[in-house]
């Protein structure tokens, strides 16, 4: 029994190495190819800027399971950002059509293996599981309000918007200079003034940026902010902070942007030195839009929705 049990820990172990490394591969490929995951999945789509959402919860998607339904999004180019499991088809009454290929996307959480239950600190052990989801696109015979097309925001809001989440957040933002940057020893952001940038969108992608690096300071979400220029350390924070502007950016309808491109050969190396990083990365990406987000539902708590559309 003990040695089906050990071999079949090993087989589990095998499995999660296979999937970090699987994962990262193919993220390192697109980088390697001048895309970036987290920026153009809207270029072969007519689907607007968001987070992929399950269609039938509700609940947005986290993590690598963003990217990977972005890259999916990319690749098929399908018209919207609803996905649902095969079994979650069938529920609401329509099916999966023949022949069509799922995505493979992955739930995280840790147990304790059985024999350290019964000790003082027992370790937990964490593990991924995959799933496989389809989008709404890919079946047929869904209620009308799983396929009916969401109203698209109205370009006029979308500033406002942003410009109001930005105030909701805050954050100590100092306008000058000719280099944006977050300063976390005296915690402010410095960007430089909207007239700076031809596009002005290009200005509140890149404070989202910053916001990004803004949420992992001590008083917020604790991240580890010192590594210095070139490390490993370093480029982790910054992908960090480019998935987290991305993500707050689909979720104001706003196309993200790279911020660092020049980075994109160390973030190559640092993914194929650590598999588990992108996921690392992702994770703590949630975590800061989330975090930046919930300003936003706040200020529409104590606001209301009509006032802050007038």
């Amino acid at each position: 029994m003990a040695t089906r049990a050990k071999a079949s820990a090993v087989r589990s172990s095998g499995e999660r190495a296979d999937i970090y490394q699987e994962v990262t591969d193919r993220i390192v490929a697109e980088l390697e190819n001048g895309r970036l995951p987290w920026v153009q999945p809207w270029s072969n789509t007519v689907a607007a800027p968001s987070v992929p959402r399950n269609a039938t919860t509700g609940r947005r998607y986290s993590g690598i399971n963003v990217l990977l339904l972005w890259g999916s999004l990319q690749q098929c180019g399908f018209a919207t950002q609803r996905w649902l499991t095969f079994r979650q088809a069938l529920a609401a009454g329509g099916n999966v059509r023949k022949g069509e290929k799922g995505t493979t996307v992955f739930f995280a959480n840790t147990f304790v293996p059985e024999g350290q239950k019964l000790e003082a600190e027992p370790r937990a052990v964490p593990f991924l599981k995959r799933f496989t989801v389809f989008n709404i696109d890919q079946c047929d015979g869904l209620p009308i309000e799983m396929t009916a097309a969401p109203s698209p925001q109205a370009d006029g809001d979308i500033v406002p918007r942003a410009e109001r989440l930005i105030c909701a957040t805050g954050a100590d933002l100092r306008i000058g200079g000719d280099k944006a940057f977050y300063m976390p020893a005296l915690d402010y952001i410095q960007v430089p003034p909207r007239f700076a940038y031809f596009d002005q969108v290009n200005w509140y992608r890149t404070v989202m940026h910053e916001t990004g690096h803004w949420s992992g300071h001590v008083k917020r979400l604790n991240r580890d902010q010192t590594g210095s220029f070139g490390t490993h350390a370093y480029m982790g924070e910054e992908i960090v902070a480019e998935l987290t502007a991305a993500f707050v950016l689909a979720e104001l309808s706003i196309q993200p942007s790279v911020r660092h491109a020049d980075y994109i050969g160390a973030w190559i190396d640092m993914l194929r030195d650590d598999k588990r990083a992108i996921f690392k990365a992702a994770r703590l990406a949630t975590q800061a839009a989330d975090y930046i987000l919930a300003f936003e539902d706040a200020t529409v708590e104590q606001t209301g929705p009509d006032q802050l559309a007038a």
